[in-house]
């Protein structure tokens, strides 16, 4: 039987990896649903709450100090007081699905929050596909001003969920039911009657009576929208892949190399991937990625973008004439 003992020289019993889901909301609206302790420093989140730094911003803050840095140059030890590498250096080797970005200093740039928890796809079409489905989520949500908060610990649940096999098809996730309410309206209802267990394809989807579904909501915004009929074809067809996975209609990327493992020839089902295999497996992602080898349980032929990389002809010479013809010169 394993013992339980208590530890005598370390500060902090610390649940997950740096390398995980988020730890705590950040806003006032989402300070209800941090229902998981958050393991911090003490002394810091003091000392930035004595700086008149607000509670969910200080033991955010405060949590990402109970770990040490993962590397550090010897050149960045001593700085001057308005230099934020140090923060950085902490901030940036916590790998978390959000990361909250405060502006550099004497820097234009301005507040940030970057969506993390995608894996790199096979083709830049694929990636091209995620990233703009973030980009429109975010702006559905800000336009429609939706509520998608749900308790921390399930978002917790659904990340080791996540990570099962097949998980995209069989399992079935936290999520919020009625994502319209917000404030007192939201606060009326219990915390627990506030979400259910959905599939992806639902959650992605929709489900009649049930839930919209997100990709429905962006496609309402899109209809707002003055799109030229090129970059719309090309977000539809985004869309459509991501649609198609979330439905099993596709593979995933990781179905689809565990697949292509267990049915190549070489591979004698014993969990060992030999140098035949991972050869025939890169030289085949290989193909997909330049086009020569189709792969339609990834992804279907048809759907391709028609945004070209170079500026059209007819922009090109407005652009150019609004710059005194420099295309001329």
């Amino acid at each position: 039987r394993k013992r339980i003992r208590t530890f005598k020289n370390h500060r902090f019993v610390i649940p997950k990896s740096r390398y995980d889901s988020i730890d705590s909301y950040l806003s006032i609206q989402g300070d209800p649903y941090n229902d998981v302790p958050l393991v911090m420093d003490n002394n810091i989140y003091n000392k930035l709450r004595d700086a008149n730094i607000d509670h969910l911003l200080a033991q955010h803050v405060a949590h990402l100090f109970i770990r040490d840095t993962v590397s550090l140059f010897s050149e960045k030890v001593n700085q001057a007081p308005t230099d934020s590498d140090h923060f950085e250096n902490i901030q940036s080797t916590n790998w978390q699905t959000m990361r909250f970005k405060v502006p550099p200093p004497n820097s234009p740039i301005g507040w940030r929050v970057e969506f993390r928890p995608c894996e790199i796809q096979l083709t830049d079409f694929e990636n091209a596909a995620f990233v703009v489905f973030v980009v429109l989520l975010t702006r559905v949500i800000l336009s429609y001003k939706l509520n998608l908060l749900i308790p921390i610990s399930k978002v917790d649940e659904n990340m080791t969920k996540a990570q099962k096999r097949s998980a995209v098809r069989e399992e079935v996730f936290w999520f919020r039911k009625d994502i319209t309410s917000s404030g007192q309206q939201a606060s009326d209802m219990p915390i627990e009657h506030q979400y259910g267990a959905m599939t992806i394809n639902q959650i992605i989807n929709g489900k009649e009576g049930v839930f919209p579904g997100l990709i429905p909501l962006i496609n309402s915004y899109l209809s707002g929208m003055d799109v030229d009929t090129d970059t719309h074809c090309s977000i539809q067809q985004y869309l459509k892949l991501i649609q198609r996975r979330a439905s099993g209609e596709l593979l995933t990327t990781a179905s689809w190399i565990r697949q292509f493992v267990r049915q190549h020839p070489a591979y004698k089902q014993d969990s060992l991937v030999n140098d035949e295999v991972t050869y025939d497996l890169l030289k085949t992602i290989d193909g997909i990625q330049n086009g020569s080898i189709p792969c339609p349980e990834l992804i279907i032929p048809s759907l391709v973008s028609k945004t070209q990389e170079s500026i059209p002809s007819a922009m090109e010479k407005v652009y150019c004439g609004e710059v005194n013809n420099c295309c001329d010169s």
